[in-house]
């Protein structure tokens, strides 16, 4: 079902409760916490032993409440990662190859498909636009400011429009002069003949004098953005429109924050969004020329499988994606996994709404959202004529206002065409996103340890050689950045003996290090003129001398990548 609808808050628990009871044996279902009107923030765990702590992903959609294209999209990753651990290796449909679902089936999943269940439920089953969660806790509420509210009694909360010879909009015309039916309400020009309008969200106004008509804002009566919100570059809310009280002061972020710190094994982070059709990935707050060129590299490779699979293009968030120039965002949660959790983060804006449209490309994506035309206006109004039954664009009702008099009620709905795909768009969305990401996923380190063998020696003495390896792509550190993040601590091997003496007791815990994995990302490393490989950092051998006979228990791993065990008998 979510492959061709938007599940509620019942239909999520209920979709989630059914994989986790028909397979048990790998799927768990539990909760992050509870939102801020109590709702469970549902978390799905992929992975036998999931106690067992091993390099893990993340993924999480719907922390904006309309944005519930994230939520599918993270159920059909989930799906496809519950059929690869039954033997399948295909990823959104298309094949796998056969070490890559491999690698899957030895990693943890840690699926969050709805961050903002408030606010998802209220965009759902009202159409009150809520950025993240419809709580208004603010202390300072005696300014006037829009409170939605169903004025006309229909059940939802959309948007009213008022005649005003100072209004900014106009109504669009089509190509021979006539106005659109149902009307497009687009940006007035100074040619433009009048009727003109003003456009409000549907609903009262709260401390209203009777004279002024406060502006019209997307945080006016809901305080949290929850991107945001988390303890990364946090700027307070003058600063930073929907900042909060404070890093972690809505429950939905701490919640994430919390898991993530108590989960150090966690190396990649997909943060699902609508919508656009792109990917976002660091640095927030500096070029290119200032990140490290290994993690570049390695947003390289995500980048060719995102374009290969989805057609997005990569961007950077500093680059192209900051709404105003020279002012980076604060407190967003890609920015926080990246930089204080050291994982390959990055946002994909789901539903490539421009590419449908045809718009022209922009200097900078986020220009996508600023600077459309009347032409692409008039191309999404067609497209919601000819491809989503009218969903966006409605004829307008009108109603007597008890504050502002005559208004008309109705008329624009983005839910279903614009914040989100359209249903027949929904599936193709899904598989495109879990083909490109199931290889990311991939890419976690592997380590193995192992023993080489052993000879004995004059005295009774018995010498162990042994090899701790990563096969994986990334390093046991992850990105080249990571390693400085003291929960990214080195491989250390420790040893219990029973019957047996270590010769060197000083060697009863030893610092392996970190190994580098085999992947370089793209276009870093081997060149056409130098075609040499690396070393071999990403193994490392141990000479250990033992006396007498006995057991010997060996462990080798960290917080990070978990522990590997080996159990010998000396004789």
């Amino acid at each position: 079902m979510f492959r061709d609808h938007y599940l509620d808050n019942q239909q999520l628990a209920s979709q989630l409760a059914a994989w986790a009871t028909a397979h048990p044996e790998f799927v768990g279902l539990s909760t992050l916490g509870l939102s801020a009107l109590g709702q469970d923030i549902l978390l799905l765990t992929i992975g036998r032993n999931p106690e067992m702590q091993r390099p893990a992903v993340w993924i999480d959609g719907n922390m904006h409440a309309t944005e519930v294209c994230g939520t599918s999209v993270a159920l059909a990753i989930a799906q496809d990662v519950i059929a690869i651990y039954g033997g399948s290796n295909t990823a959104g449909g298309k094949p796998l190859p056969s070490h890559m679902a491999d690698a899957i089936r030895n990693t943890l999943f840690y699926v969050a498909p709805r961050l903002s269940p408030d606010g998802a439920e209220a965009i759902l089953k009202t159409g009150h636009y809520v950025r993240s969660s419809p709580v208004n806790d603010r202390p300072n509420l005696s300014h006037a400011y829009w409170q939605a509210s169903d004025v006309d009694g229909d059940g939802e909360m959309t948007h009213m429009r008022q005649q005003d010879p100072h209004g900014e909009l106009v109504e669009l015309l089509d190509d021979d002069g006539v106005p659109l039916s149902p009307p497009v309400m687009v940006p007035r020009g100074p040619e433009d003949p009048p009727p003109y309008y003003k456009l409000y969200p549907e609903g009262h106004i709260v401390n209203f004098d009777g004279l002024r008509i406060p502006d019209p804002h997307f945080l006016s009566d809901n305080v949290y953005d929850l991107n945001r919100n988390f303890a990364h570059d946090w700027k307070p809310e003058h600063e930073q429109e929907g900042a909060g009280h404070f890093p972690g002061s809505a429950p939905e972020s701490r919640a994430v924050m919390d898991f993530a710190i108590r989960h150090p094994n966690i190396f990649v982070w997909l943060n699902l969004h609508t919508f656009g059709g792109v990917a976002i990935r660091p640095l927030g707050h500096h070029p290119d020329s200032k990140m490290d060129q290994t993690d570049l590299a390695m947003y390289r490779q995500v980048e060719a499988w995102m374009t290969e699979h989805t057609g997005y293009p990569t961007v950077s968030s500093f680059h192209e994606f900051l709404y105003k120039p020279d002012k980076p965002l604060h407190g967003n949660l890609s920015e926080w996994a990246y930089h204080q959790r050291g994982c390959l983060a990055y946002v994909v804006e789901l539903w490539d709404l421009f590419a449908q449209l045809g718009t022209m490309p922009r200097k900078r994506f986020v220009e996508h959202y600023t600077h459309l035309t009347r032409k692409d206006f008039l191309a999404l109004w067609k497209m919601d004529r000819e491809h989503n039954q009218g969903r966006i664009f409605k004829q307008w009702r009108k109603v007597a206002h008890p504050q502002l008099g005559e208004v008309e009620v109705g008329g624009f709905d983005g839910r279903v065409g614009i914040s989100n795909p359209p249903y027949h768009k929904l599936a193709q969305t899904c598989a495109d996103q879990s083909a490109a990401f199931l290889r990311v996923a991939s890419m976690l380190p592997q380590v193995g340890f192992e023993l080489l063998g052993s000879d004995k020696l004059d005295g009774g003495l018995t010498r162990l050689r042994l090899r701790v390896v990563n096969g994986g792509y990334l390093g046991t550190h992850g990105l080249a950045s990571a390693k400085e993040l003291t929960h990214v601590e080195p491989l250390r091997l420790t040893m219990q003996c029973d019957g047996v003496t270590l010769q060197a007791p000083g060697e009863s815990v030893i610092e392996v290090g970190h190994l580098s994995g085999w992947g370089m990302g793209l276009h870093h490393g081997i060149s056409i003129f130098m075609p040499w490989t690396n070393g071999n950092a990403r193994e490392k051998s141990l000479s250990l001398m033992f006396s007498g006979c006995g057991t010997l228990q060996l462990r080798v791993g960290s917080c990070r990548v978990g522990w590997q065990t080996l159990s010998l008998r000396i004789d």
